[in-house]
């Protein structure tokens, strides 16, 4: 097991505290109304842009939506956000997802997740899980240059197909690898 030197630390520390802070989701702001209002947003944008989602909508078991996840990193990085999880187009749960990284990465980044459970099995594992974090597992259907998304025969058989949509910022690359939910009450 490596050690993380004290300097990196109180870098990835003081990132995360003003990723916090600057994203503003709050338990304070987040109430479940306000969540709510937000995933119908992001879902009204995803299915408007990006119609060939509301087939994946129709097919998923579940949908985990989380409508603005804020993204900073200055050596060391994190990602925040707050959403809910959607099953047969009501709101069941709330969850919370934080991500961490050390690396080469400098940037700002706010982006909408959406990740769609195509199986009973793969949604259930996620609703038992006390923190689930995205593994192999999920496939990516990605926004590519023409507008459209991508996604092939093969990714809408996966168990877990992940959006990742409506990027502004700047921060280079978009992946929810290491990414962990937890389930809240807002």
């Amino acid at each position: 097991m490596t050690s993380i030197p004290r300097r990196n630390f109180l870098i990835g520390a003081g990132s995360a505290l003003a990723l916090s802070t600057a994203c503003d989701n709050s338990t304070a702001s987040q109430g479940a109304d306000k969540i709510d209002a937000r995933v119908n947003t992001a879902l009204g944008f995803l299915h408007t842009r990006y119609p060939d989602t509301l087939q994946l909508s129709g097919k998923a078991a579940g949908i985990l939506v989380m409508p603005l996840v804020t993204k900073m990193g200055v050596i060391a990085g994190g990602e925040y956000g707050r959403g809910a999880l959607r099953i047969g187009g009501a709101t069941v749960d709330y969850y919370l997802l934080v991500s961490g990284s050390l690396g080469l990465q400098l940037g700002a980044q706010q982006s909408s997740h959406v990740l769609f459970f195509m199986t009973d099995e793969a949604l259930r594992d996620f609703r038992e899980s006390p923190g689930w974090a995205v593994g192999a597992d999920a496939d990516y259907a990605l926004n590519n240059n023409g507008g459209n998304l991508s996604a092939a025969t093969t990714t809408a058989q996966s168990p877990v197909v992940a959006l990742i949509f409506g990027q502004a910022g700047l921060a280079a690359g978009a992946t929810l690898k290491g990414t962990k939910y937890t389930r809240i009450i807002p």
